[in-house]
């Protein structure tokens, strides 16, 4: 099928280059990349374009405006449709706000782990499945222990402390001294039977 386009004429352009969200950016490119791709666009997702856009999500994370920054026109030109696809995937998915936290790149790598499963060498599948069931969430091969704390308020806290203060500061009042029996020495190797006769 033939796309036609016709273009419009008279548009002033800008000549400032403005400031767009990496977010923004990657959800337009998308939307052409979707419509591209109903018209033709071969849209092959590789390792590598994987790679790229969870590194891209993670540095977005980190520091949106520096990412979104860094991602110029011409930069976000040299991205593959997959990249972008991806990139966009991961970004609509968890959202700006989970982004901006560690718990979105905590979600990124359970996402990715969850896509390694299908790989088909069975090495990577028993890995990514291994590093699953050791998420916190998961807690297959996590050993637990559990922590008792009780609560106390500071005035029983102080009491307890002035009582043992007391115990420690006060002399003793009576001291037994030993009582001395008289009594036979008894060997007592020999009433066991350690010694030879």
């Amino acid at each position: 099928m033939t796309l036609h386009i016709t273009p419009e004429t008279g548009v002033p352009v800008d000549k400032r280059a403005p400031k767009i969200d990496l977010k923004d950016r990657a959800a337009a490119c998308a939307k052409t990349i979707s419509l591209l791709s109903v018209h033709g666009l071969d849209v092959n997702t590789t390792d590598e374009d994987r790679d790229t856009a969870a590194a891209l999500a993670v540095s977005y994370a980190a520091d949106p405006d520096k990412t979104s920054k860094a991602v110029t026109d011409k930069r976000a030109a040299r991205l593959t449709p997959a990249v972008i696809q991806q990139t966009h995937g991961i970004l609509d998915e968890f959202g700006r706000s989970v982004v901006d936290s560690a718990v979105t790149v905590r979600h990124l790598v359970t996402n990715k782990l969850i896509l390694e499963t299908e790989n088909p060498d069975p090495r990577v599948r028993i890995k990514a499945l291994e590093l699953l069931g050791k998420i916190s969430d998961v807690g297959l091969f996590a050993e637990k222990s559990e922590v008792t704390i009780t609560h106390q308020t500071t005035d029983d806290l102080k009491e307890k402390l002035r009582k043992k203060l007391q115990k420690l500061t006060e002399p003793i009042e009576h001291v037994e001294d030993a009582v001395v029996i008289d009594a036979d020495f008894i060997d007592v190797d020999k009433e066991l039977g350690l010694v030879d006769e």
